[in-house]
């Protein structure tokens, strides 16, 4: 059986709160930890009307706290946002709370719109300084030198695993190089999928890692009907169409049929984007997620979605690990 973990943006559907989508954030968690997943990531994203979980750090504990088990880590932490100081101390601060339960993913990307990424105070530039920013986060993680004069406090010694997580080739470049596990965000944007994940198996390099991880991320959408599958992924689907339009906010509801709602380029657009996905009843998602882990080859897989009824959500959860177990 592969090894499979989760990942949480922690959706503010369409008729709820951002207290609700916390909530239901923790209440997640605690349930992937009874149906074995094995790490539950949160990702940072900012100015989002749908997503409540920008200031990741803190939200992670909250995770920790209410969970026994399960690794809880970001998916990630945008570090052109922040001084890598700043995330070596939060992290620091998690993984001397909570020993050897904590991860540390790092993009490249702002997960922002350029006016927010301003509002931030670290502008655009942050992603060309991103490998130098990665080797400094890793150092302050490290053993402190007796002559280092600036320590992570806390942090210094910790040794938090640190990922990269990309959806180019840039970042399988710099894990292979560094010696890092590597993540794909093949759950919205698969194109380079095949190609990164080759090159980052090639080029590896033993370092911080003796040998490569490579993670791939999944939609899926599962349900104990065909149709309801179908009909649960159309929130994500207009979700997605909504931030290409220009237009974020709030999780929707589902519909009988998402062509009806977009253009036939937009709806192949779409489509193209969300494919690495499994939807369907648990002997289909069984069977899609067989064939993708054939294909791929990843050491480990990582599954998500942006479904509007919490319930729906566990429930697909649920049968997602039930067949992971079982494929």
């Amino acid at each position: 059986m592969i090894p499979y973990a989760l990942l949480d943006l922690s959706p503010i559907a369409e008729g709820a709160t951002v207290t609700d989508a916390l909530h239901n954030t923790i209440d997640l968690a605690q349930y992937a930890e009874d149906w074995g997943y094995q790490r539950f990531w949160l990702a940072e994203h900012h100015n989002s009307g749908g997503i409540a979980s920008s200031a990741t750090a803190v939200l992670i504990g909250q995770v920790l706290a209410a969970t026994n088990s399960i690794r809880v880590g970001s998916g990630g932490i945008m570090l052109p946002n922040h001084a890598p100081l700043i995330v070596a101390e939060q992290f620091g601060t998690l993984a001397s709370l909570y020993p050897d339960r904590v991860d540390l993913g790092l993009g490249r990307a702002p997960g922002t719109d350029m006016q927010t990424a301003a509002a931030l105070r670290r502008g655009l530039n942050g992603s060309d300084q991103f490998p130098q920013d990665v080797v400094e986060l890793i150092g302050f993680l490290g053993d402190a030198a007796p002559e280092q004069s600036v320590k992570a406090i806390p942090g210094s010694g910790t040794h938090v695993p640190v990922w990269i997580l990309g959806s180019s080739l840039f970042g399988a470049q710099l894990a292979a190089q560094l010696g890092l596990p590597y993540a794909f965000a093949s759950h919205f944007a698969p194109d380079a999928l095949e190609e990164a994940a080759a090159l980052y198996r090639h080029r590896f390099q033993p370092g911080i890692t003796d040998a490569p991880h490579f993670m791939m991320a999944v939609n899926v959408f599962a349900a104990d009907t065909e149709a309801e599958a179908h009909r649960l992924r159309t929130s994500m689907q207009q979700g997605f169409l909504n931030l290409r339009r220009g237009t974020p906010g709030p999780l929707p509801y589902p519909v009988d049929s998402f062509d009806q709602l977009a253009t036939p380029s937009e709806a192949r657009m779409v489509n193209h984007a969300l494919r690495i996905t499994a939807v369907g009843t648990e002997d289909m998602v069984r069977a899609q997620l067989n064939t993708l882990i054939e294909t791929y080859q990843p050491d480990e897989i990582i599954v998500t979605n942006m479904i509007h009824a919490h319930s729906a959500r566990l429930r697909s959860f649920e049968i997602a690990a039930q067949a992971l177990q079982s494929g």
